[in-house]
C-alpha cells in the first residue's frame, strides 16, 4: 500500500498548555486532528465550565487554517458539586472530567488525596452521563513507581467500576499489561486511550546507556511485555481502545534539566507514527477505526466530515520547534518514519 486515505482522526487525549506554546501546539494538532480531548492541567487548573469556555475560544484562535474543534475537560477537585455537573452535562463544549490523583503528573497538585470522597460526584456523572476520565496511578510514595498503574487499578479502580457500573471512564494513556487486560474486563462503559510513546518505547529506551530525558513520561514508561501487550491492544479491532497521544509539550530546558518535566511532544508526527505502527503489524486496514472512529463512539460524537491522506514517502521529524527564543524537542527528533501526511 503506498496511500491511505481515512476519516481524519481525533486526538482523545492532548495538552496544549498556555502561553506561547498553545499557539504552536494548536497548529501542529489541527493540521492532524479533526478535534482533541484537551487535558485540564494548567498552571491554574480548569476547574468550571465558564473557565473551559475562555479556555476554548484561546485555543480557536490559535488553529490557523485548520477547522478544528477542542473538546474541553475540567479537572476534578473537591469542589465540584450537582450544580456544576449539570453545567457540564448540559454544555456543547466540555466532555469530561479528569481525575489526577494528586501529585501524580505536570501541574496536578490540586488532584485528588481520597478516591471514596469523590463517590458522591461519580454517583451524579453517572445520572448525568458525564465521562470520568483517570489518570490511573496511586499517588502513594511507598508503591513502586512501575506498579502504580497496578496498584490503583487494584486498590482504586475496579472498586470504582464495580460500584458504578453506568459511569462511562476512560483509563487514559495505560502503560501496562493489567490494565488492558482490566479495561478488556470490563464493560461497554470502560474504554482506553493508547499512546505512541507506550507502544514504541519501554524503560529501556529511557534509562539504558543513559538517561533519555524526552523519553520521559507519565505513566512512565515500563517493561517490553506491557509494551507488546499494548501494541497487541491497539491493533485488536476492539472499540475499547482508541487513540489519545497524550502530547506535551515542554521546553527543552524543561526537560533537560536536574528535575526534568514528565511528557512527550508527538502532536507534530503523531498520525506518521500511529500509520508506521499499524503498519509493522500488519494492520493499516485498522488504523481508521482506531484514529477516527472507536474513540467518537465513545464520546458520543459523529464521525468528522473532513478526510487526510497518508502517502507511503519518507518523512523526516523536526529535530526541533524553534518557540522565539526556547525549543521543543519532539518524539524521535530527526528521525525519519515510512508515512507521510499530505494534502488530499
Amino acid at each position: 500500500m503506498t496511500e491511505l486515505i481515512i476519516i481524519k482522526p481525533d486526538d482523545m487525549h492532548l495538552h496544549l498548555r498556555e502561553g506561547d506554546i498553545l499557539k504552536y501546539a494548536c497548529k501542529d494538532t489541527a493540521k492532524q486532528f479533526a478535534r482533541a480531548i484537551v487535558m485540564p492541567n494548567l498552571q491554574a487548573p480548569i476547574i468550571s465550565v465558564d473557565q473551559a469556555e475562555k479556555y476554548y475560544l484561546d485555543i480557536k484562535k490559535n488553529v490557523g487554517i485548520y477547522n478544528f474543534e477542542p473538546l474541553m475537560t475540567l479537572f476534578f477537585t473537591d469542589l465540584l458539586n450537582s450544580d456544576e455537573i449539570k453545567k457540564v452535562s448540559d454544555s456543547e463544549i466540555v466532555h469530561g472530567i479528569k481525575l489526577y490523583p494528586s501529585g501524580v503528573t505536570t501541574n496536578s497538585d490540586n488532584g485528588i488525596d481520597s478516591i471514596e470522597k469523590c463517590f458522591n460526584i461519580f454517583e451524579l456523572m453517572q445520572k448525568h452521563e458525564v465521562p470520568l476520565l483517570i489518570h490511573g496511578e496511586t499517588n502513594d510514595k511507598s508503591v513502586d513507581i512501575f506498579d502504580r498503574e497496578k496498584v490503583f487499578i487494584d486498590r482504586h479502580l475496579s472498586q470504582i467500576h464495580s460500584k458504578f457500573p453506568d459511569l462511562r471512564i476512560v483509563f487514559e494513556h495505560i502503560s501496562t499489561k493489567e490494565a488492558v487486560d482490566f479495561v478488556i474486563g470490563t464493560n461497554d462503559k470502560v474504554g482506553a486511550t493508547i499512546t505512541p510513546q507506550h507502544i514504541l518505547l519501554d524503560r529501556n529506551d529511557l534509562l539504558s546507556g543513559g538517561i533519555k530525558p524526552h523519553h520521559y513520561c507519565l505513566p512512565i514508561l515500563k517493561r517490553t511485555e506491557d509494551r507488546l501487550a499494548i501494541i497487541k491492544a491497539a491493533v485488536s479491532g476492539s472499540q475499547k481502545f482508541f487513540l489519545g497521544t497524550d502530547s506535551a509539550p515542554h521546553f527543552r530546558h524543561q526537560k533537560e534539566s536536574s528535575c526534568g518535566c514528565a511528557g512527550i511532544y508527538s502532536a507534530v508526527c503523531a498520525i506518521e507514527l500511529y500509520a508506521s505502527i499499524f503498519e509493522s503489524e500488519n494492520a493499516l486496514d485498522k488504523l481508521e477505526n482506531f484514529s477516527s472512529k472507536f474513540g467518537a463512539e465513545f464520546y458520543k460524537l459523529p464521525y468528522n466530515d473532513l478526510k487526510i491522506k497518508l502517502i507511503k514517502k519518507e518523512f523526516q521529524i523536526p529535530d526541533k520547534i524553534k518557540i522565539g527564543t526556547e525549543e521543543i524537542i519532539p518524539l524521535f527528533a530527526g528521525e525519519t518514519l515510512p508515512w507521510q501526511l499530505s494534502e488530499i
